[in-house]
């Protein structure tokens, strides 16, 4: 017998459960199901929080956790004891939070703030020495000085662990430790620890990009990416609330942010899949319209502008792929899409709405700042070679009387820039934000950002900036609506003919995709 998830993949099972995909039911849950497939006795009624994961404690354990806990004569033993663990275990160390926010929690915490005991657990390639020298005396360094049974032992002697998500805490949760759990590129619903809702705090920043590990049936990108901003954004004083509710027995404020949390309008139009990418059927007149609910809606927004190339990119990187699900609006921008539609929808999807027409980042920053003189909507552009941007900028109000250019800034979107260009653009109070950074690096960055994005709209414009600016001249009109302005964009740069190579692998995926429904 040979038992297991069928993710599509499973044609070896003699016995198969469905595999719904990574956060749709915890994993827990899953995995008793295979279980009790197998044969043991599981109780189906029980909530998905039971403590049914143990960890049986010796004498020996439980002595051993009472010396490192209480030395001599257990002096201190009435206050009470938080446990942090600096690590993520060595598979992934983007799930870690930054030390230097562990020493800040630790001194809040420890003594000489909330009055605690301040244990560090875990190994030593974890950062736990790292964290004793930030912490100094009031703190006890366990790092490397237990088994997993002994750190069992005095989990389950502590009121609360701080940590990222990793093995440690469901050491924690199979001895009922209340937790307060950090997660960013993995899915809490998932793996969060297996506690009651009273005893468990997620803490995550709600990054679109976010989780990047684990997607759907697939691997994602265990590993994270290389920016990590959707820890560093978990601040401390999340951390701080989070373990003084859960310490002065209260339930703790708030639930996490959705994983999907891009922002969200109602009555947006039904999507056209093509090759699993979401694209919005709506006009120019709409996407203006669209705007102008989201600029007075009060949060940000994510609009991406896709092409044929986005949607190959899509096909080989998960995290792109994440982030244009996720997005509040994905235009068309490209011919070979609607074509694309047309054909998929012959083919049998005839269910799909038609996409209207091509509504492109170069064509759409004009009119959207044409609006927005209009409205009095603050725009900042970002992004582009130096100088480009601020070019633009001035064409823009000299074309449109009364545009209000809130800024502009072409720093690299690198992970040291990050968080200073975020502050530049909310201290602008703009309204609508462009990124020109070029897919998909554009549109990564405003998803990795967008909680902390003080603006209505976020929207990715490509090679924009470049046209309006004058940097480089655009396909006359005749081109472009015959659909063949990349024929004109690789006459003027050569060199882009690799990237153009995605365009006839687009036309043959679709074509192929579908001869496969007319099957």
């Amino acid at each position: 017998r040979r038992i297991g998830l069928d993710n599509g993949r499973g044609r070896f099972l003699t016995h198969r459960l469905p595999d719904p995909g990574f956060g749709v039911k915890p994993e827990l849950e899953l995995w008793l199901g295979v279980a009790a497939a197998a044969g043991a006795s599981v109780d189906a009624s029980a909530p998905p929080y039971h403590e049914r994961p143990a960890i049986e404690l010796t004498d020996a354990d439980t002595g051993r956790a009472a010396e490192l806990l209480f030395p001599g004569t257990g002096a201190l033993a009435d206050r009470p004891i938080v446990a942090l663990h600096p690590g993520s275990g060595g598979y992934s160390t983007a799930r870690r939070w930054e030390l230097e926010k562990f020493v800040q929690l630790g001194r809040h915490l420890g003594p000489e703030g909330l009055g605690a005991r301040i244990i560090i657990v875990g190994t030593l390639a974890d950062g736990t020495e790292e964290l004793a020298a930030g912490l100094g005396e009031c703190s006890v360094n366990l790092g490397g000085r237990t088994t997993v049974p002994q750190l069992a032992a005095v989990l389950a002697r502590c009121d609360l662990l701080v940590g990222a998500d990793s093995g440690v805490l469901h050491v924690a949760s199979a001895v009922g430790t209340p937790t307060v759990a950090l997660f960013g590129p993995t899915n809490h619903r998932a793996w969060a620890p297996a506690l009651p809702p009273a005893k468990l705090a997620i803490v995550r920043a709600g990054s679109a990009c976010s989780p990047c590990a684990y997607t759907h049936l697939g691997l994602g990108t265990p590993s994270g990416c290389p920016e990590r901003t959707c820890m560093a954004m978990i601040t401390v004083e999340q951390v701080v609330a989070a373990s003084e509710s859960i310490l002065a027995g209260e339930p703790p404020a708030g639930e996490a942010p959705e994983l999907s949390d891009s922002g969200s309008v109602d009555g947006l139009p039904t999507t056209v899949s093509i090759l699993g990418v979401p694209l919005h059927p709506i006009t120019f007149e709409g996407l203006l319209d669209w705007i102008d609910r989201m600029v007075g809606s009060g949060h940000a927004h994510q609009i991406a502008t896709v092409n044929p190339e986005f949607i190959m990119i899509a096909r080989r990187d998960p995290v792109f792929r994440l982030v244009l699900e996720r997005a509040t609006l994905c235009l068309a921008d490209g011919i070979g899409l609607l074509w694309a539609a047309k054909w998929l929808n012959r083919a049998g999807e005839r269910t799909q709405p038609a996409l209207p027409e091509r509504v492109t980042g170069s064509d759409g920053v004009p009119l959207i700042a044409e609006r927005a003189a209009e409205k009095g909507w603050r725009v900042f552009l970002l992004g582009a070679a130096p100088g480009v941007a601020q070019r633009t900028a001035g064409v823009l109000t000299a074309r449109y009387p009364g545009l209000q250019i809130a800024g502009t800034c072409d720093r690299d979107p690198s992970a040291e820039e990050e968080e200073e260009i975020v502050q530049l653009v909310n201290q602008s109070k703009a309204d609508i934000l462009f990124v020109a950074y070029g897919a998909p690096r554009q549109d990564k960055w405003i998803a990795r950002n967008l909680p902390r994005l003080r603006v209505g709209v976020a929207m990715g414009v490509g090679g924009a900036f470049d046209f309006i600016g004058g940097k480089t001249i655009r396909a006359p009109r005749w081109m472009r609506r015959a659909g063949v302005e990349w024929l004109y964009r690789l006459l003027q740069e050569p060199w882009r003919w690799r990237r153009m190579l995605a365009l006839p692998r687009f036309a043959f995926t679709v074509l192929l995709a579908g001869l496969r429904k007319f099957q």
